[in-house]
């Protein structure tokens, strides 16, 4: 049984392995509702409660233990990352547009943007956050993978079925299919999302995958992808069109493809460093 559903603006599918149908939506709908719960809370727009936090820059904020743990996993994600992954970044958007155009970002804006970047910047003592007045926070890079994980694990507790979550592409399974056949996921081409670049055979865990395939600029016959390197405000120099990683978590496995496509020229190496089962498209 599959329920499909938008969300975080991506096609979304919940997969349960059942011929009950009643009990397979049923299912499906804890996961989506979970999915949407996490979306609400964490999306940087409307009256969610992390814009909220960021309307308060300057201003100490006692946080709940949901928004404290995605903090601290964001410090750990910095402090590995050396400084590379940084949930303050998201107000370089100002500069950037990856809307597939060739407008590239005025080197003079970013200059004026740079001084809000840093984690370093921020002062977190859990459960008290303050952020310096102009910064904000932004969970775009890891909020989905959250979600994939929360909804995977809460559709689970009531399934009594093999189930699979899938949020725009990154997704989870709670084990294999019944029979013991794993899942087969396919891998999006980077040139073409409607092509295959592969399939993979998933039995239980996580995949996420990062990459260039729907947020870019292009000029000069050059492609800059959307992740950027916060102490510089730019796309990352040689970096893979799209890194693809095997995980236990989807939160695990979307920081490894993320690191990898910081990693630039260097990500397969730093993929065979970690022993990754991974996948790396150029």
């Amino acid at each position: 049984m599959r329920r499909r559903f938008t969300a975080m603006a991506s096609p979304c599918e919940v997969l349960v392995d059942t011929d009950d149908r009643a009990h397979g939506l049923a299912i499906a709908a804890i996961a989506e509702a979970e999915a949407r719960r996490v979306e609400t809370k964490f999306t940087r727009y409307a009256n969610s409660p992390l814009s909220r936090l960021n309307a308060a820059a300057g201003t100490a904020v006692t946080v709940d233990t949901e928004m404290a743990e995605l903090l601290d996993f964001a410090a750990c994600c910095h402090a590995l990352s050396d400084g590379r992954f940084d949930v303050t970044s998201g107000v370089l958007r100002r500069a950037w547009r990856f809307d597939g155009s060739d407008r590239i970002a005025d080197p003079l804006l970013i200059a004026a943007l740079l001084p809000l970047v840093g984690w370093e910047k921020l002062t977190w003592r859990r459960p008290v956050l303050t952020l310096r007045p102009g910064m904000e926070l932004d969970f775009g890079g890891i909020g989905k993978e959250y979600a994939v994980d929360r909804a995977l694990v809460l559709a689970a507790r009531a399934a009594g079925a093999p189930l699979l979550v899938n949020l725009g592409g990154d997704l989870r399974a709670s084990g294999p299919r019944a029979g013991g056949t794993p899942w087969q996921v396919a891998i999006a081409d980077v040139d073409d999302t409607a092509a295959r670049a592969g399939r993979l055979a998933l039995a239980c865990g996580a995949l996420a995958t990062s990459g260039d395939a729907h947020r870019y600029v292009e000029r000069g016959g050059r492609r800059y992808g959307h992740l950027l390197d916060p102490r510089t405000g730019w796309p990352i120099d040689c970096a893979p069109r799209a890194v693809t990683v095997a995980a236990a978590s989807c939160l695990e496995a979307g920081l490894l493809a993320k690191l990898a496509l910081l990693a630039g020229a260097d990500a397969e190496r730093f993929l065979a460093a970690e022993g990754l089962r991974a996948w790396c498209l150029r």
